[in-house]
């Protein structure tokens, strides 16, 4: 998820750069891979303390840097919360992507849901996975924009589950109505987060085919 998450930030910043620019220069993408790497120390720190028990020079320790530093890459702690929230959904959202491109054209809704399922899971609990706990504890702690901007990024991303679930519906598989369905499946795969121990009974693959036998009765 780092990799990922220090991806995802150079993407945003390369939009930002607009098109018909230089590449970057070695300078600007270790700057973008520091800002990523501060991304990530962030989300654990606001995840282990909250957002209001977590200082700058908490992060900033924690990050191996001078507190004063941090201020270069984020004006308050305040944009770091955002950060953290934002980045974590895009890459999110192309690992999403990534999952559904790698099915077959021919993919039942079934299949599809399952790969929706496995990787929504792994988000929530898989390594590195710290943005997800603080967006559900912290998100009141947006103002109104960073707010709207996120909440943009979350449609988009449980859009994609639309057409599976209305395939299953349409043959049966699936008795609620879609729009009802994504929200109960949301509600439940982002519980996880509190209970999942990847020492415990369960693998990961197997709490995916738990899941889908609560859901739709596939296993």
């Amino acid at each position: 998820m780092l990799a990922l998450m220090q991806a995802g930030t150079e993407v945003e910043i390369e939009k930002k750069r607009g098109r018909g620019r230089p590449p970057k220069s070695a300078d600007e993408r270790n700057e973008s891979a520091r800002r990523g790497e501060l991304v990530c120390v962030a989300a654990k720190q606001f995840r282990l303390r909250g957002f209001h028990g977590t200082s700058t020079r908490d992060i900033a320790a924690a990050a191996g840097m001078q507190p004063g530093s941090l201020f270069y890459f984020f004006e308050s702690k305040e944009a770091m919360l955002h950060a953290v929230m934002r980045d974590g959904m895009a890459q999110a959202a192309a690992s999403q992507s990534a999952a559904l491109a790698a099915l077959s054209q021919r993919a039942s809704g079934v299949q599809r849901l399952r790969a929706l399922v496995r990787n929504h899971l792994q988000i929530m609990v898989g390594p590195d996975s710290d943005f997800i706990p603080v967006m559900l504890y912290e998100w009141r702690l947006l103002s109104e924009a960073q707010r709207l901007d996120v909440s943009a990024q979350k449609d988009e991303y449980e859009a994609q589950w639309m057409p599976a679930l209305e395939a299953l519906h349409h043959t049966g598989k699936l008795k609620a109505r879609p729009e009802i369905a994504r929200l109960l499946i949301f509600g439940a795969l982002n519980w996880t987060a509190q209970w999942f121990s990847d020492s415990g009974s369960l693998t990961l693959d197997e709490l995916c085919d738990q899941s889908l036998a609560l859901f739709i009765g596939e296993r």
